[in-house]
């Protein structure tokens, strides 16, 4: 395909990549829009490109605006109070921002009463400090942000931590991981250098065999470097055998992490990893007698007696769900391979795990569980 194919039509990995974003935004701003608590949602575009290409293609800001339209007409029958939404999308080319503002209306996604909508065309670095102070000021406000930069050696683990530091916040990073590891196996640019530097020192990273050890290496590089508090996790995206892309998850709230696993498994009901362009491979768990997450989980329960609140947060932090891990302890139950013990010391009936949000935000320890 020619450059110019390139830059103004929507490839088959960008259609894959805006379709996740638009399925979890569904998910989040549902959520949000119902937890009795928020009156506002701002939704910031970095960098928006033109929203809609040669091919018809839609790109993000056309997707965030339809889930905005949507969520609204939804609670707008069932609901008192719905919170405002307001979307701010951001790109360097002022002719890419006029083209979103004329497509938008012509394709009447947006109306007042959903919320603010404001257009810019300033470079990444100085809007970035100015978002970062707008949303330390939030109060009774969310905001999720979506990084998808024409050039990588713009974006800095650190950025990303600021921008979630306030813990109103999450963040979608798109990279092009692929090129990223064929420069770190093939000479590495200063660029890249700095990039990983930032993620773990240079002398530090492991050469990776396959560009899927690169991607887990990066995700591990960000976990450590924004620390436990917070929540990450990688959707990859092949375009064939030895294209492979990814977008990387950061969240401070568990709640809204599992709302990201659950749409990955919602795409890929295989193996919750990404999306292929030649469909989803066999599942990892028909591959196998044991699936990955049986292998963690026992190795997990052998060390100690764990509460159902550790095991949901183990869960997640594994890429998983639960309903996932109450499979595997159900199997385990069958064969007398586990106990579940409630806090007055008696058995907890069958099949009951509370490996779920509302029992790990309001009764942590309810059960015990190990394993004989």
């Amino acid at each position: 395909m020619s450059k110019k194919n390139v830059k103004t039509n929507l490839l088959n990995h960008s259609q894959a990549k805006v379709k996740l974003l638009g399925e979890y935004l569904k998910r989040y701003l549902n959520v949000i829009s119902n937890d009795g608590y928020t009156k506002e949602i701002n939704v910031f575009d970095l960098f928006c490109g033109e929203g809609l290409y040669e091919n018809e293609g839609e790109g993000s800001p056309l997707v965030i605006m339809r889930a905005v339209k949507d969520i609204h007409f939804k609670n707008v029958s069932k609901s008192e109070f719905i919170p405002k939404i307001n979307c701010f999308f951001n790109d360097i080319d002022s002719f890419k921002i006029e083209k979103v503002k004329s497509t938008i209306k012509l394709k009447s996604l947006y109306y007042e009463y959903f919320g603010e909508l404001k257009f810019s065309n300033i470079d990444y670095k100085d809007y970035l400090q100015k978002l970062i102070n707008k949303l330390n000021a939030l109060k009774n406000e969310k905001a999720f942000i979506f990084i998808d930069p024409y050039e990588y050696k713009h974006i800095k683990t650190s950025h990303i931590k600021n921008l979630i530091s306030n813990n109103k916040s999450e963040v979608l990073l798109w990279l092009p991981t692929q090129f990223m590891y064929r420069f770190e196996s093939n000479g590495t640019p200063l660029a890249l250098k700095d990039f990983l530097e930032e993620i773990v020192p240079f002398e530090k990273w492991t050469s990776s065999d396959s560009v899927w050890g690169f991607i887990n290496q990066m995700k591990e590089g960000f976990q450590n470097k924004i620390g436990d508090n917070y929540f990450v996790d990688s959707f990859t995206i092949q375009k064939d055998e030895s294209t492979v892309f990814c977008l990387f998850f950061f969240s401070p709230h568990i709640r809204g992490f599992e709302k990201m696993l659950e749409t990955k498994w919602e795409i890929d009901k295989e193996q919750g990893k990404g999306w292929n362009y030649s469909g989803n491979q066999p599942s990892l768990f028909f591959q196998d007698k044991t699936n990955p997450l049986e292998e963690n989980l026992s190795e997990f329960l052998s060390k100690a007696t764990k509460t159902n609140g550790e095991i949901y947060v183990f869960t997640l932090r594994k890429s998983f769900l639960p309903k996932h891990t109450n499979e595997i302890l159900k199997n385990w139950q069958q064969t007398s391979k586990l106990d579940v013990i409630l806090k007055n010391g008696q058995k907890a009936r069958k099949g009951a795990f509370y490996i779920n949000y509302r029992d790990y935000k309001n009764e942590f320890s309810k059960v015990t569980l190990r394993l004989k």
